[in-house]
């Protein structure tokens, strides 16, 4: 089964690029963010023409996430309890035998912005739920707006303190991976450095110069049907002339 999560930074915009990779790579399931589309604005019909349902809570705008599937599932939660203020953020579906949740994190802005405490909060609430009712088989994944360790970040320890990279944000996604979760790229590489989105400025791509911040995490029944997980970088860059999202896809093959 082959697994993936996505910001695709606006669907709207960005659709066509996002059915070449869905031709090319062939995800059975993919959770997608920042659709910034509401559901009446959904694009089902090209997903539908390709062998996909879709699940998704849109918010006209801004956020948006949403469950793509060639396999059946149905719908377990659309929105994080008692965090509705923040928007559209995190879905969760029963497919096959897993439950898949995809989420997209408060960016924050920075620390001294009036959105980071909600941030925190947000993330808090985050690890409540999946820890209050969370099956063997779970995978959590999406635009985690948080750089979990050094190696994560371009800047490695200098950009410590920064938005992304303070110990607030970083200690709150270590709880919510204490309540059954792992970051299965870690697992699977080590200590190696790759990273899953650049600013679209200052040629960042091109130098090198990004953040891990989109993860798969999975409960350890899922690490141990883990085969390979990659960030599919070549789809970061132009493809037919398109311009692709500021992060690239996240996919993770599982027995």
């Amino acid at each position: 089964m082959r697994l993936a999560t996505w910001n695709v930074n606006g669907l709207r915009a960005r659709i066509d690029f996002v059915k070449i990779w869905l031709e090319e790579r062939e995800p059975d399931v993919v959770g997608m963010q920042e659709l910034k589309l509401t559901e009446d604005e959904f694009p089902m019909e090209v997903f539908t023409e390709l062998g996909y349902e879709v699940l998704m809570y849109g918010q006209k705008g801004w956020n948006g996430v949403a469950v793509a599937s060639r396999l059946p599932m149905s719908l377990v939660t659309r929105g994080l309890p008692g965090e509705e203020d923040a928007g559209a953020r995190l879905i969760t579906a029963n497919v096959d035998d897993l439950a898949f949740t995809t989420v997209y994190v408060p960016n924050g802005k920075d620390t001294d912005h009036a959105d980071f405490p909600g941030k925190l909060a947000w993330l808090e609430a985050l690890a409540a739920h999946m820890g209050a009712d969370r099956t063997d088989s779970a995978v959590l994944c999406g635009d985690f707006n948080v750089v979990h360790q050094h190696v994560d970040s371009w800047r490695a320890a200098a950009a410590d303190g920064r938005v992304f990279h303070t110990p607030e944000e970083r200690s709150r996604l270590e709880a919510l991976m204490q309540t059954g979760f792992c970051d299965l790229f870690r697992e699977h590489h080590g200590d190696e450095q790759k990273f899953s989105w650049w600013d679209y400025r200052g040629g960042a791509f091109h130098r090198g110069h990004g953040l891990r911040i989109d993860l798969i995490l999975g409960t350890a029944r899922v690490r141990e049907r883990m085969r390979e997980i990659v960030i599919d970088r070549d789809f970061r860059k132009k493809h037919d002339g398109l311009t692709a999202s500021d992060h690239a896809p996240v996919i993770l093959d599982i027995e």
